[in-house]
């Protein structure tokens, strides 16, 4: 372990962790389930848009939806089969909404696509190195799904000082990333070695708890391997919400991040560490993100596990595979207790930020009906991103969106710190929640009403200008008649004339361009040919053009 100083984020909660019962045995694999069901929406950001139809053959790595923005992510497929629908499932979101899935049917064969590796990353420059990881489908596996690849873009403005990994898995139960680092330690340092090429990275810090000593132990052993200088392992204390990214820069820099500024303002950089074992994948072996680890617990789990998982496994199948069956006296939530939310039909499926899979019995686990709020104050006491959540509720339970804003509502990472000390029982953080979805439909609401204005706009101003066309032609048209009149002529006499007019118009421009040559000095004998033959193919054009119209003029 390396020494180094520690500072200490505001608030927070030191809490059981329950987390021994889930790593008494090592990471198993979950088997293939026969179907799987996988989201084109598992990341923020735009929705992938699908690449393959109903009846296709695919293998498995095989790319299924495209990114179609910029923050967006691919989706691969987690093995090789058939995809037999694409249609609305339901998906693993607080909304209990569903959403477009790709319906997977594995063969069984599990045969890969070939895959393109880069042995030696160090032959990419950082743009190819990016494009390889967002092709990969990487996004943050900490549980907010952001695409890895724009957190590996710096800009052109900024310069990266310190990359640290996130190894602080500070929310009770939850122990994938725990295991990760006891069994995969090598290749955390290998994916950290990739970032900081990528990032052109000055330092690296791995951020582990200090509850966690078996996986810093075997960290450390690691990292004497590669024997590289500018990485530290740094140890620091188990408080709730540590592992959140504001608290934990604040732990390891003193650093804190404005509100509306984001780490790479100040010249830092964070990824958890399962994300770093993805890009190593992806990079050294060519294998995009199609499985991660998941954490299967609970105290009414006889066996709670580790589970390396297929995206797109239903979360039946892996009850099954453990032998659970769920009771109506039983909840399941996606997550840990605090941030996690309740997973209403078990067919849901796993995507890349499931991170835990939690059961617990509801009688324990429910809380008593909410009470008026008696402003007690403990919720500020414990806000790690000193908020006032008393007056945030206040505001989302009135439906005052513009001053729930002014008391800086999105700067709320949802700990569920507040909630838990709350005398009241008071579910603060839903409320945050509803005002974030109501403010985020609203401006939703916003853009389309300043399109649709925009384009009733556009068609006033078609509309006024095909006006003014046609006033000025048929003034053209009356002048013309005016002029036959007066000249006693016709119509057909006055249009011979403004043709001929404008003909003449058009051979004194070309007359004077002619004499206006450019770039022809010291032309040779076969230059001068070629000019002079092409300019006698343009008179002879020109000639026959205007005998033509003097032809049609006469009939």
């Amino acid at each position: 372990m390396t020494s180094q100083r520690l500072w200490h984020f505001f608030g927070g909660l030191r809490l059981a962790g329950h987390k021994a019962m889930s790593m008494k045995e090592p990471v198993k694999a979950a088997p293939i389930p026969k179907q799987l069901v996988i989201p084109v929406q598992q990341h923020i950001g735009s929705a992938a848009e699908p690449i393959v139809k109903p009846g296709e053959r695919v293998l498995k790595g095989q790319m299924l939806a495209r990114a179609t923005e910029y923050v967006s992510a691919p989706i691969h497929a987690s093995t090789s089969g058939k995809v037999v629908a694409i249609e609305e499932r339901p998906v693993p979101h607080p909304s209990g909404l569903p959403g477009l899935c790709i319906v997977l049917e594995s063969d069984g064969e599990d045969r890969w696509k070939e895959l393109q590796p880069h042995p030696d990353y160090t032959e990419l420059d950082p743009s190819a190195l990016r494009n390889v990881i967002r092709d990969a489908g990487i996004v943050g596996l900490g549980g907010a799904g952001f695409p890895s690849f724009i957190k590996l873009n710096p800009g052109p403005d900024n310069s990266v000082d310190t990359l640290i990994l996130n190894g602080a898995e500070c929310e009770p139960y939850i122990t994938c990333d725990a295991m990760l680092m006891q069994e995969h330690p090598r290749r955390i340092i290998d994916g950290l070695l990739i970032m900081k090429h990528a990032l052109r990275a000055k330092q690296c810090i791995i951020a582990i708890e200090d509850n966690k000593k078996v996986a810093h132990t075997l960290l450390v052993n690691a990292l004497h391997e590669h024997e590289a200088e500018f990485i530290k392992i740094v140890q620091i204390p188990t408080i709730y919400p540590t592992g959140g990214e504001k608290q934990l820069i604040k732990v390891l820099t003193g650093k804190e991040i404005p509100s509306h500024h984001l780490p790479i303002n100040l010249g830092i950089i964070c990824h958890n560490v399962a994300t770093a074992v993805a890009v190593a994948d992806a990079v050294e072996l060519g294998k995009p993100l199609i499985s991660r680890i998941v954490t299967f617990t609970g105290e009414l789990l006889s066996k709670p596990c580790n589970l390396e998982v297929l995206i797109g496994t239903p979360f039946s199948d892996l009850f099954d595979f453990c032998h659970y069956q769920p009771k109506e006296s039983e909840r399941i939530l996606m997550g840990g207790p605090m941030m996690g939310f309740i997973i209403p039909d078990n067919h849901i499926p796993v995507i890349k930020t499931t991170n835990c899979i939690l059961v617990q019995d509801k009688q324990k686990t429910s809380r008593p009906p909410a009470m008026p709020c008696i402003r007690c104050g403990r919720c500020a006491d414990v806000c790690p991103a000193r908020l006032l959540p008393q007056q945030l509720y206040w505001y989302a339970h009135a439906k005052d969106f513009d001053k729930v804003q002014d008391y800086h509502l999105f700067d709320c990472i949802e700990c569920g710190c507040c909630a838990h000390v709350c005398p009241s029982n008071i579910p603060l953080v839903q409320y945050y929640r509803f005002a974030k979805t109501e403010i985020w439909a609203q401006e939703r609401e916003k853009k389309k009403a300043d399109l649709a204005r925009r384009r009733h706009e556009f068609k006033l101003f078609r509309l006024e200008r095909k006006k003014q066309e046609d006033e000025a032609r048929k003034r053209r048209k009356k002048a013309l008649l005016q002029k036959a009149k007066d000249t006693g002529g016709t119509e057909k006499d006055s249009k011979k004339a403004e043709i001929e007019a404008a003909l003449a118009r058009v051979k004194a421009k070309r007359e004077q361009q002619s004499r206006q040559r450019k770039n022809v000095e010291n032309l040779t004998p076969q230059q001068q040919q070629t000019i002079e033959a092409v300019e006698e193919r343009r008179r002879r054009l020109r000639n026959i053009g205007t005998t033509e119209s003097t032809d049609k003029d006469s009939d």
